[in-house]
């Protein structure tokens, strides 16, 4: 499993764990080097998450975001089942797809859940494997764009060839290989 955030100073991994810890680990480097440059990445998708590191370690810990989960309960409820985590949003479909809705048990809203449960079984490692990769392609992108082999390895994850990708990172600092092994890893074992 990935950890929920990780930094890295250059080459090398600084910090992994929650936000607040790597965004405490991150900032401490930095006042230490005024010549680091830090990044910091989402530990499921790679995305970069942006921190205004100026300040103090409190600052900068007061601004960060909040997470997800604590943004989707503090949002303001409508009509539904809020204790249920029921969140209402706009969908937009043609004719036929409301005609359809209108016409099953329980409603639209009850038939799209429905809906969404059933593809989410049935096509879930399939997803997980596509979310694994897209997290080590973005990651790798960023951090190894200009080292050796770096399409050939990003051909190999898409191609599924574990073999060829472990063989094609090999020489890649290792911090940088071993977390881009270990997001790729997660797609090649969804794949089996």
């Amino acid at each position: 499993m990935s950890p929920a955030y990780i930094a890295f100073e250059g080459e090398r991994r600084i910090a992994a764990g929650d936000l607040r810890d790597v965004a405490r680990a991150a900032k401490q480097q930095l006042d230490r080097r005024n010549d680091a440059a830090v990044l910091v990445f989402d530990g499921r998708s790679s995305g970069l998450v942006d921190i205004d590191f100026r300040g103090s370690v409190d600052d900068v810990l007061a601004r960060l975001p909040e997470p997800q989960d604590a943004r989707v309960a503090s949002a303001v409820r409508g009509p539904g089942r809020p204790r249920l985590g029921v969140v209402a949003r706009e969908i937009t479909l043609l004719p036929r797809h409301w005609d359809w809705l209108a016409q099953q048990k329980g409603g639209a809203s009850v038939a799209i859940r429905k809906l969404i449960d059933e593809a989410r079984r049935d096509g879930g490692d399939k997803d997980c494997a596509r979310l694994a990769q897209d997290a080590a392609y973005r990651f790798m992108t960023t951090m190894a764009g200009n080292r050796p082999h770096y399409e050939e390895a990003i051909r190999a994850l898409f191609a599924n060839d574990k073999t060829r990708f472990e063989k094609l990172i090999t020489e890649w600092p290792d911090d940088i290989r071993d977390h881009a092994a270990n997001l790729a890893g997660q797609a090649f074992h969804r794949e089996t």
